[in-house]
């Protein structure tokens, strides 16, 4: 049974009366999902994330909910099911504490991955084209929950500032300050393929549902990197595709 069927099978039992139903806090509880495997509890703590974190200026815009569809590969007549999910997530009145602890659980000896989450997170908070105090504030809760100190935080957070241009600063992006040498440059770009690198998300067990969140990081990295060297009048040899 594909994860899909196995969300389309729960939610079903949910509003049939049958199963976990009893009220929003058994659906939302991760630790329902394990039956259902590692990938169904990490794919639907992130689906709860991502809908507290589009709820959590009081207002869900259009943008936030497409992000999150780019960001997740759904497959054809999955989605239903999914907005369902996503829909029942901006309900819960459960804290978003419980997912983001099962995410860190789930994916402690990888915090690239989990990086990979946070990002997601931020790209659907600026999908309105600004982070309002409320979103930062759940951002930089589930940041310290994920193992990140307010430093670390702060960088993430840069990557993510868009310039007048409306373009981001490839240096922020590289987590590179402008004097930076280019060897330090191609150095920098070489560490973070290798720990950013899709490939390696699947080693590590991430869904291929959520391999989009690695494939976005991936591409953002060799952007900056095209960015910072076509700047400095050398030839950037890439390591991987953004398609990758």
């Amino acid at each position: 049974m594909s994860l899909w069927q196995k969300i389309a099978d729960f939610l079903g039992s949910f509003s049939d009366g049958t199963g976990l139903a009893g009220g929003l806090a058994s659906i939302f509880d991760p630790d329902n999902w394990l039956p259902g495997g590692r990938d169904a509890a990490f794919t639907m703590s992130i689906v709860a994330l991502s809908a507290k974190m589009a709820v959590a200026d009081g207002v869900v815009s259009r943008r936030e909910v497409i992000t999150f569809h780019r960001l997740v590969d759904i497959p054809e007549g999955a989605d239903k099911h999914l907005d369902r999910f996503f829909a029942l997530a901006q309900q819960d009145v459960a804290g978003f504490d419980t997912y983001a602890r099962k995410v860190r659980k789930l994916f402690a000896d990888s915090p690239a991955t989990l990086e990979h989450v946070l990002d997601a997170l931020f790209e659907i908070s600026t999908a309105d084209g600004l982070v309002h105090e409320e979103e930062l504030a759940y951002l930089a809760a589930v940041s310290d929950i994920f193992g990140f100190d307010t430093v670390r935080f702060e960088q993430i957070a840069a990557q993510h500032v868009l310039l007048p241009s409306g373009h981001r600063d490839p240096y922020a992006v590289l987590g590179l300050a402008p004097d930076a040498t280019d060897e330090e440059v191609r150095r920098t770009y070489r560490r973070l393929v290798s720990e950013h690198h899709p490939d390696r998300m699947v080693a590590k067990g991430v869904p291929e549902e959520l391999m989009g969140l690695a494939s976005a990081k991936m591409a953002s990295i060799n952007t900056a990197y095209r960015e910072v060297t076509q700047a400095r009048g050398t030839r950037p040899v890439l390591l991987a595709s953004p398609a990758t």
